[in-house]
């Protein structure tokens, strides 16, 4: 039975939220309308109960691409609330990452939310990490989920552009910024980034020519993920960080998680101990 970090799954009580409001990001029946970007097409069946068979923990999150945890604190909690009651009401193997509003941080929020049995919290790679915030979740002993952010539709681009180039840019970015400002303030504090970092860690090199140090200095307490990557870029993620880091994420309903192709104890590795090591809590460990 294995952990699956990176799910999405909008509960009733999220989508009614979501439809009551009259600005983006909001929904009109099943088309999300988002700012500055051209209305989507939702599939409901996208957001029913999905198969969880073989994992003993599916973690969702909220959809940080929508925009909703930078919204002024009276629009934007409305919306996490509904998400924080739908994604704790879903019953095992789910569990859920917390969210909270990033324009105006609220540390005792978060630690009340916390306590409600989520795993963590998710924020944008988009959003300035708030000490405070951290402070909260070190202070229990939970990690930090970093996922991509708002990305903005760019006029004559494909479909998935969002998702190859500003996504990956965003965590790119988050990578490296929290190796180089985050980690010194927060020696503590477990991090798993999305998407492989947007392979950041393969830019050792690069940033060893540029000024920057570390190479071969593997911090344990940061963690990638695996969605929508497949065995090459999984097997050069290994070679530059090693196997204890990588964790296995779906990003389902939008992708499957993908098959590492190293070989078992690899896979029982990322699927299984891994995660456990960065959860922590004896909860979601067993």
């Amino acid at each position: 039975m294995g952990i699956d970090v990176h799910q999405h799954l909008w509960t009733g009580s999220f989508v009614e939220a979501l439809r009551a409001r009259t600005s983006p990001p909001h929904l009109d029946g099943w088309t999300l309308i988002l700012d500055g970007e051209p209305p989507y097409e939702v599939d409901p069946a996208d957001h029913a109960i999905r198969d969880t068979t073989g994992l003993e923990l599916a973690l969702v999150s909220l959809s940080s691409p929508l925009g909703i945890e930078s919204l002024p604190p009276e629009e934007s909690w409305p919306l996490i609330d509904a998400y924080h009651e739908g994604a704790l009401g879903l019953g095992r193997p789910f569990g859920a990452w917390a969210a909270t509003c990033h324009s105006e941080p609220d540390p005792g929020r978060l630690a009340k939310d916390l306590d409600r049995g989520f795993a963590g919290l998710q924020i944008p790679a988009t959003a300035e990490p708030d000490d405070r915030l951290l402070d909260v979740l070190t202070s229990r002993d939970l990690p930090l989920f970093v996922h991509p952010g708002p990305a903005r539709a760019v006029p004559g681009t494909p479909a998935w552009w969002p998702a190859l180039v500003p996504y990956v840019q965003q965590m790119h970015a988050s990578w490296h910024y929290f190796h180089a400002v985050v980690r010194p303030r927060h020696p503590r504090l477990r991090v798993c980034f999305a998407l492989l970092a947007g392979l950041a860690p393969l830019h050792s090199e690069r940033l060893i020519a540029r000024g920057g140090g570390g190479r071969g200095q593997v911090d344990t307490g940061f963690f990638v993920e695996t969605s929508s990557y497949g065995p090459r870029a999984i097997d050069a993620i290994v070679r530059e960080l090693g196997v204890d880091v990588v964790v296995n994420g779906s990003d389902a309903p939008y992708a499957t998680a993908p098959d590492p192709g190293l070989g078992e104890a690899a896979a029982h590795a990322i699927r299984v101990t891994n995660p456990r090591r960065l959860l922590g809590r004896e909860e979601f460990r067993k």
